[in-house]
């Protein structure tokens, strides 16, 4: 990726969702498209559904990532995995324990 629109402060990006996996994200050059992402990772995330297009620029913010960390990857590799968020791990507790059956 090295052609002069990927050197300004903005970038074109979409986001793409899993259909696999709840809460996993494809930021991808909008004008490449899925085009720059291996088929072993798309084969992983399934069927990618486009959710959003956005400019991406430093000073816009992110609700999980840093701005600057997904333009960077974008233009290094042609596009940022944002993974689930780590379950809490109180949660796994809850999870675990049984639940007595109150009538």
């Amino acid at each position: 990726m090295t052609d002069d629109r990927m050197q300004g402060d903005k970038l074109l990006c979409e986001v793409f969702k899993s259909s696999r996996k709840d809460e996993m994200y494809l930021y991808v050059d909008k004008r490449d498209g899925l085009a720059e992402v291996p088929p072993a990772l798309l084969e992983r995330f399934g069927k990618p559904i486009s959710v959003m297009t956005l400019i991406l620029t430093p000073q816009r913010s992110l609700g999980r990532a840093k701005v600057g960390d997904v333009m960077a990857a974008i233009r290094e590799q042609g596009f940022y995995l944002q993974l689930p968020p780590a379950k809490e791990e109180y949660l796994l507790d809850l999870y675990r324990t049984p639940t007595e059956a109150r009538y």
